[in-house]
């Protein structure tokens, strides 16, 4: 029944005077709450403003201008809304073919050819000094912005000190904050224009404020290091930061491989890095078919979709990519989009439809594993490296295919009942 009917029935079973006691009754509920409500946000600009006051002293004792202060704290917002997304987790668990078909893709591989044209000039200079080729700072920029189509739309400094003045990570925010503040004056950056992601990450690049202060360079020459306004300076910057962050020149992230049918899963992971010799000797091989060669450079098999997935094999670089994003997704994506504006037919093998798992269904895996005595920990819903190690162990266990993978087949066997059949 809706609110408006009800309200209705509820009140036309009365006389008019027990109706007029009700309506009020209601009215003096709904003003009770309004408020609370009132009191509680009261409370909450009386806490926030306590504590940037405090932020305020810090930022004055690391030397930053009376004037900048003035500007600035007497205005900071406390925004709701990145609090929620701090303590937000997703409904569903991303899966490495829904992840990868959405970001590397045919608009951004044509985009990015098309930003080549636009400044090949600088990006084979910057290669040339920082030794990353072109279409890798290429793919970096249009993973993170689509090439600067969308920074972002939060106010970074209202971000910064909202997470600051919250107690679940105050430490790092307080010293990103104190650096956002910092930077704005070095750089005579406007409050206004600096938009970015709800946790304050900036410009074409989305880098953190003391990335942005201590790798972020002037790549026009104007004079200022702007990584919102200037694309010159946004390339230049992720060139810097990848050669700071070890990038070897003259050397791939990795590639795609074909994986011998006898191959031992068990063998995949970072944990067992080897020249690629050795994957050569065991019958590893390039997509197209062709030998691996006899370097030996030390790399790893990554599965991410398990045995009826593509493979890869991974070198030096993608664990610089990782340094950037801590995810072996992003990391593929990264190097496959690179190698298609580079020229490249992108991956060979075809995705797996796979479920697009709830953190419910990943919880119940977690709590069957614990039950059976393959221990993976506390279940939360995340697939890390002791929920992979947990699910290879029950594989190896009962003769499966050990790629340490939550495929449908090990869904299955332990009989957990899928909240959702839709595939990812």
């Amino acid at each position: 029944m809706r609110l408006a009917s009800f309200k209705s029935s509820f009140l036309s079973d009365r006389s008019p005077k027990k109706t007029k006691s009700y309506t009020s009754l209601i009215r003096t509920s709904l003003a009770l709450l309004i408020t609370s409500a009132s009191i509680n946000t009261a409370y909450a600009n009386e806490q926030f403003a306590s504590c940037t006051a405090v932020l305020a002293d810090k930022a004055k004792q690391e030397g930053v201008s009376q004037q900048t202060i003035d500007d600035v704290f007497p205005h900071l917002v406390h925004q709701d809304r990145v609090i929620e997304l701090d303590r937000s987790q997703p409904e569903f668990v991303q899966t490495f073919p829904g992840y990868f078909s959405k970001r590397v893709t045919d608009w951004r591989t044509q985009k990015g050819k098309e930003m080549y044209a636009k400044h090949e000039a600088l990006l084979h200079k910057l290669s040339d000094k920082y030794g990353v080729p072109p279409h890798y700072l290429l793919a970096f920029w249009g993973l993170e912005t689509n090439f600067g189509s969308y920074k972002g739309k939060m106010p970074v400094l209202d971000s910064l000190a909202t997470l600051a003045c919250d107690k679940r990570r105050s430490k790092y925010f307080t010293q990103e904050f104190l650096v956002a503040v910092k930077l704005m004056e070095r750089e005579k950056l406007q409050k206004e224009d600096m938009i970015g992601s709800w946790a304050g990450a900036m410009g074409h690049t989305q880098f953190m404020p003391s990335a942005y202060t201590h790798y972020a360079i002037d790549g026009d020459g104007d004079g200022q290091i702007n990584l919102w306004a200037s694309e010159e300076d946004a390339l230049s910057s992720a060139a810097n930061f990848l050669a700071s962050l070890g990038w070897e020149r003259s050397f791939r992230w990795g590639r795609e491989v074909q994986l011998p049918e006898n191959f031992d899963y068990q063998e995949s992971g970072y944990k067992n890095r080897k020249p690629l010799s050795e994957w050569n000797a065991q019958g590893v091989k390039k997509a197209d078919g062709s030998a691996l060669g006899e370097d030996d450079t030390t790399a790893y098999v990554i599965v991410p979709a398990g045995h009826n997935g593509p493979a890869f094999i991974a070198y030096k670089n993608f664990r610089v990519i990782m340094r950037w994003n801590n995810s072996e997704f992003y990391a593929i994506a990264v190097g496959v989009l690179a190698d298609r504006i580079a020229g490249a037919s992108g991956i060979k093998a075809t995705l797996p439809d796979l479920p697009a798992y709830s953190r419910k269904d990943i919880i119940a895996l977690q709590s069957k594993l614990n039950n059976l005595g393959f221990d993976v920990g506390k279940p939360d819903g995340i697939i890390g490296p002791a929920t992979r190690e947990g699910i290879r162990n029950y594989q190896i266990s009962n003769n499966m295919i050990a790629d340490g993978f939550p495929g449908l087949e090990v869904m299955a066997a332990l009989n957990i009942d899928l909240a959702s059949k839709a595939t990812s």
